[in-house]
Formats: structure tokens, C-alpha cells, sequence
């Protein structure tokens, strides 16, 4: 059968393809089918032919997977926020294994590798310590919202439609945030609507109000508000600010982000403390560390802590290595891993993570723990001696094949590395396996109802 862009086909959905979508064949050629899971029969109609592959949408469901669930969340299906929660989180587990598996395999050429199951997420809802909320001069409608005339069509703040920067959702509520930060997230906009000052038009770059971050401190149960505007205005941001933290005493902190780059962006040109702290503090393990309103953390801090325990099971330490943790960030490995090691060195070229690193040790008392700040490829020319485990947590593009090549001439005897992306993960350990045995991954959930899987890799020196 010849497969057409328009054209109606009941399909079998056989598997997930990485990225979430369901996958069906027709006459061997390969259809992907958004919003479907293994066993369901679909009527879907073609949207996108290509020479390879075709991309189908969902007209009718004629039998649904047993794999399939109620979503909780009424967004479900139109929120980029998490796009599987139709699917049961023991078959999430299973098919995000099973990516990693086939991404080694296919990308890597890289076989005879044990991957474990899938290590779950502690929670599978409420689980992010950070949300970022966009506001917009025009709400995208859910199909069932269409035909009401009372909807304000000329405001909206929350999150996105998946794979657009410009069609935001009025989110009423989040099931991954904890439950007060609907509440936070309600008084915001009601007073963003109330105010003079008019939303941000993500087409014309033209208002106030850009974003709204909330952040979460699992350790404390305590809040950040940030709120980040195009232009500075005191005046119109003070009375929110006050209102916040005289209504809920969890919010500690509440920061006033301002930035005229076009770019949807959370993140300031320069930050204006309004109320309370600066920061807020939170723990992984033992280790405290403070959060700025721009500072990286897991955005999973308890599945965070299950991550970072399989590093250090997978570094082998006893007290006498060297270690050096390339892309460091804000140092929470390096900090972990500091009471197992002699002593570990950070590289990162990000000033202000590597001035956080820093400070993070001081909070923690750790002080055999230094950073090199710059390029990874530059930095790894300053060591003067072979670590003994290397930590690799690179960025989603993965290693640059000059940093690959340094990496195999100093010859570490143990390498752990951690990737949240299957696909330059294989590519990377592929670089790496005629010089290191790949023994064992341990994926990692970190973001429940996404597709998206951390892995920690165990490798040795051949």
C-alpha cells in the first residue's frame, strides 16, 4: 500500500519510538503515531509523509491498549508538559529501558550490554521542584473551550502546547508541581489580569509580564516566586510580592527577574529581591545546597538522590582517588561524591555555576573539592596527573569528539558516565568502547510521564 499525506489507515500500534510516539507499519513502511501505545488499534490520518517514514495523527481509537490509563490531569494530550500520561508508569519504565537498549545497540554498536530495569522515580506526581509559566496575549483554547464566548482569549499563563513557542495554555493546574503551587500559580494571574500592565505578546515582543518560576525546597518545604518582566517596574510587582508572602508562609523568597531579550527565556538580565531571601536551600542526601532563582538543580530532588547514589556505586571509591567530574555544574556530584575520594576537581565554563560549586562547598564543609572553570577541552590539558574515575555528565549534544579523544589518551581506569539523552549517550560510549568496557547502565527516571530517561553508565580501562 502506497501511504499518502491526507489519507485515513486503521494501524496497529506495535511500540514506542524514542521521542513517545506510538509506532505501526504498513507493508513494512514505518508510520509514527503521536498519542498511541502498543495495542491500540487506531484510525489515524497522515500528516507528514517522508521518503523513510510517515507521521500519523489519532481520528479515532477502535480498541485501546490494555497499557493505557485515565489521565488525572485535564491537560492531558495538550500540554507539552508531559505527554504520557496515558500510559501506565510500569510500561513507561519498561519502554524507557528499552530506548536506552536500543539506542546502544542501533547508535552505539554496542551489544551484549546489561541494561537493569528502569530505577523509578519516587514520586510520579508532584515531583518537579521547579515550574516555569509563560505568560501570553493569546490563550490557546482546548477543543472543548472553543465554543464558550465568557473565555478571556487575550491572556493566558501557563504552559505550552507541545512543539511551539507561542501557543501557551491557560494552566489552571499542574499535577507535577506540589499541590501549593496551583494555589501561587492562581493568585498570580489573577493579579497579572487585574494589573495596568499588559501581558508579554510572544509575536509582537511587546508587554510586562513575561514569566512566572516557582521553586521548591523538598527538604524544608519552602518557596521561590520568581517573576521575570520585560522592563523594571517596582511599583507594579512590590503589592504581588507582599501579597504572596503574606498569604502563604511557605514562600521565603520572592525575586524580580528583568530581561528585554526576545528570546522565551525564564532567566534575567539582572535580579531584584523583592521579599525574603535570596535563595532557598535544599538537600540531596546529606548535602545542602543553596538555589538561586538562576542556579541549575535536579529538577527531581528525590529522584535526584537515587541517581547520584548509582554514580557513586558505579565510581567504586575507597577513600584514595583522584576523580575528576567533567560539565560539573553547580558541584552536587563532586560534593556528593567528596567523603569517598581524596579528592575531586570540577571542570565547567560556567562562571557562575562554578561560583556556586564553590560556595556549596563552603555551606557543606567540604573543602577537598576544587574547580577548573572553561572549556572541558582546555581544562582537561591543566591536569598535570591521570585521575583515577573520571565523571562524565555532559549536556544533552553529548561530548565533543575532541573532548572524547583527550579523555582516552589520559586513560582513567573507571569511568561513570550520566546522560539524560539516550541517543548521544550511545554515541558517545560508542567513541569510547574500543579503549572502555561498557559493563553495565542503570537508567534512571527523573521525569515521570515524559519520555525522558537519565542512564548512569559503568565503564572500565580495557
Amino acid at each position: 500500500m502506497k501511504v499518502k499525506k491526507g489519507q485515513l489507515l486503521e494501524l496497529d500500534i506495535s511500540g514506542i519510538a524514542f521521542g513517545g510516539k506510538g509506532l505501526a507499519k504498513v507493508d513494512g513502511f514505518t508510520v509514527f503515531v503521536d498519542k498511541t501505545v502498543p495495542l491500540d488499534t487506531v484510525i489515524a490520518r497522515i500528516v507528514k509523509r517522508k521518503k523513510q517514514y510517515a507521521e500519523a495523527r489519532v481520528e479515532m481509537v477502535l480498541k485501546a491498549s490494555p497499557f493505557r490509563v485515565d489521565p488525572p490531569c485535564m491537560y492531558s494530550g495538550f500540554c507539552g508538559g508531559c505527554k504520557w500520561q496515558f500510559l501506565s508508569y510500569d510500561k513507561q519504565l519498561a519502554y524507557k529501558q528499552q530506548h536506552v537498549e536500543e539506542s546502544l545497540k542501533h547508535i552505539g554498536n554496542i551489544h551484549d550490554v546489561r541494561v537493569h530495569p528502569a530505577t523509578a522515580s519516587p514520586l510520579i506526581f508532584e515531583y518537579r521542584n521547579k515550574m516555569e509559566f509563560s505568560c501570553s496575549d493569546r490563550r490557546w483554547l482546548l477543543p472543548d473551550e472553543m465554543d464558550q464566548m465568557d473565555i478571556d482569549r487575550d491572556f493566558a499563563l501557563g504552559l505550552h502546547v507541545p512543539g511551539t513557542f507561542y501557543k501557551v495554555l491557560d494552566t489552571r493546574a499542574c499535577l507535577l508541581q506540589p499541590e501549593l503551587g496551583n494555589p501561587i500559580l492562581d493568585d498570580v494571574r489573577t493579579y497579572i489580569r487585574n494589573s495596568d500592565a499588559p501581558v508579554y505578546g510572544l509575536h509582537s515582543h511587546i508587554g510586562f509580564w513575561r514569566f512566572l518560576m516557582l521553586r521548591h525546597s523538598v527538604a524544608y518545604d519552602q518557596w521561590m516566586v520568581n517573576i521575570v518582566t520585560a522592563t523594571e517596574d517596582r511599583d507594579t510587582v512590590t503589592p504581588l510580592s507582599d501579597k504572596l508572602m503574606e498569604t502563604y508562609p511557605q514562600i521565603v523568597s520572592v525575586v524580580n527577574n528583568v530581561t528585554s531579550r526576545k528570546a522565551g527565556v525564564a532567566i534575567g538580565e539582572r535580579e531584584i529581591p523583592l521579599s525574603g531571601l535570596t535563595c532557598i536551600k535544599d538537600k540531596i542526601g546529606a548535602f545542602e545546597f543553596e538555589i538561586s532563582a538562576n542556579s541549575f538543580f535536579q529538577t527531581n530532588t528525590r529522584g535526584a538522590e537515587r541517581l547520584y547514589k548509582t554514580v557513586k556505586e558505579y565510581a567504586g571509591l575507597s577513600d584514595q582517588e583522584t576523580v575528576v567530574d567533567l560539565y560539573s555544574g553547580t558541584g552536587a556530584i563532586a560534593i556528593y561524591l567528596s567523603g569517598s575520594a581524596q579528592k575531586v576537581i570540577g571542570m565547567e565554563i560556567a562562571e557562575s555555576a562554578v561560583n556556586d560549586a564553590m560556595n556549596n562547598c563552603r555551606l557543606n564543609g567540604v573543602s577537598n573539592c576544587s574547580f577548573i572553570l572553561g572549556d572541558i577541552k582546555e581544562g582537561l590539558k591543566k591536569l598535570t596527573s591521570r585521575p583515577d574515575v573520571m565523571i562524565i555528565d555532559p549536556p544533552r549534544a553529548g561530548m565533543h569528539k575532541d573532548v572524547v579523544v583527550r579523555i582516552i589518551d589520559m586513560a582513567p581506569e573507571r569511568i561513570v558516565y550520566v546522560s539524560c539523552n539516550p541517543a548521544t549517550m550511545a554515541r558517545d560510549l560508542g567513541m569510547l568502547k574500543d579503549s572502555y568496557a561498557v559493563l553495565e547502565v542503570q537508567p534512571v527516571d527523573m521525569f515521570p510521564h515524559t519520555y525522558h530517561i537519565e542512564s548512569v553508565a559503568r565503564l572500565e580501562l580495557k
